[in-house]
């Protein structure tokens, strides 16, 4: 029977309708508007849309958002100042710096700058080392979409056994990770595979959830997935355009081949990706609710 399709459109939704009632409370109750800052350094097409998309989903759920825009030739002294005055400006609870950045900025120093308390994206090595000792006050979107879809999906994980393809800072270590602490959601045996790994597809037999952020296109086809896996396709890879001309996007999972043998699978698009701006959004309600003391 073909596997249940994890819709991270619809559990989204879901999450964005709560959202949406909490932001209204809190103003009303606390006169709090959470805000989000986000900076885009280039004209980076993708980056583009993804950054419309966040300031669309802050409008729709009345979060007070600023976008600063610069120049791809900007100075990285230039961003550190930027974000510096944001990291200073009370009405701004998040700030997210759009990546990749042009090559002639440190990325790492770039997120370094950037205040633990509005780190909304997770990535300063203070929040990355709360969530290692399981006392997080932010999780990493992405990660943090792929186990809400688990869990509002009635998927066990306590006790299975999880494999993820891929150990990036952003998705694989964190999620990994997340998925093995001691806690609702999780409790899980974890195996990160890689470019290294030898002989994957014995690993990924073994899942009984299997996660996939190779950044491969079909990197993980059928004769690869156990029977009645659940499989959570976090890539997103352009593989031509139609005659209209809008891109046709696939996973790394070979979606049509492995939903046959899955008990459950996300789609892509509108699986993990929507997740992820939620994820997001929640992220600077709960900055906001931490800066003054109601989290």
């Amino acid at each position: 029977m073909p596997a249940q399709i994890i819709s991270g459109t619809e559990i989204a939704r879901q999450i964005r309708e709560e959202l949406k009632q909490e932001i209204a409370e809190l103003k009303e109750k606390h006169n709090l508007i959470p805000g989000l800052a986000t900076v885009l350094v280039g004209d980076d097409a993708a980056s583009q849309v993804y950054v419309g998309q966040k300031e669309k989903t802050c409008s729709a759920l009345g979060i007070y958002s600023q976008r600063y825009d610069l120049p791809g030739d900007t100075a990285e002294e230039e961003l550190l100042a930027l974000i510096d005055r944001l990291n200073k400006d009370s009405k701004i609870h998040g700030i997210l710096v759009q990546l990749p950045l042009p090559k002639h900025i440190n990325e790492t120093r770039v997120l370094y700058a950037i205040d633990p308390r509005k780190d909304v994206d997770g990535f300063h090595p203070v929040n990355v080392g709360k969530l290692m000792i399981g006392e997080p006050d932010y999780l990493p979107c992405t990660p943090h979409g792929i186990q809400q879809l688990l869990i509002k999906s009635g998927v066990k994980i306590e006790g299975a056994e999880v494999v993820v393809v891929g150990r990036s800072n952003i998705v694989g270590k964190p999620i990994a990770n997340m998925l093995l602490q001691k806690k609702q959601g999780a409790n899980a045996t974890v195996t990160v595979c890689h470019t290294r790994t030898r002989d994957m597809a014995f690993h990924t037999r073994r899942a009984d959830i299997l996660i996939v952020a190779a950044g491969r296109p079909k990197a993980i086809t059928a004769d690869m997935v156990k029977e009645g896996a659940v499989v959570i396709d976090v890539g997103v890879n352009r593989i031509g355009k139609t005659p209209e001309g809008k891109a046709i996007l696939c996973g790394d999972v070979d979606f049509d081949a492995v939903k046959e043998k899955a008990k459950a699978i996300t789609p892509v698009p509108g699986g993990v990706g929507p997740m992820t701006i939620t994820m997001l959004m929640l992220n600077t309600v709960k900055a906001a609710k931490l800066a003054v003391g109601i989290a």
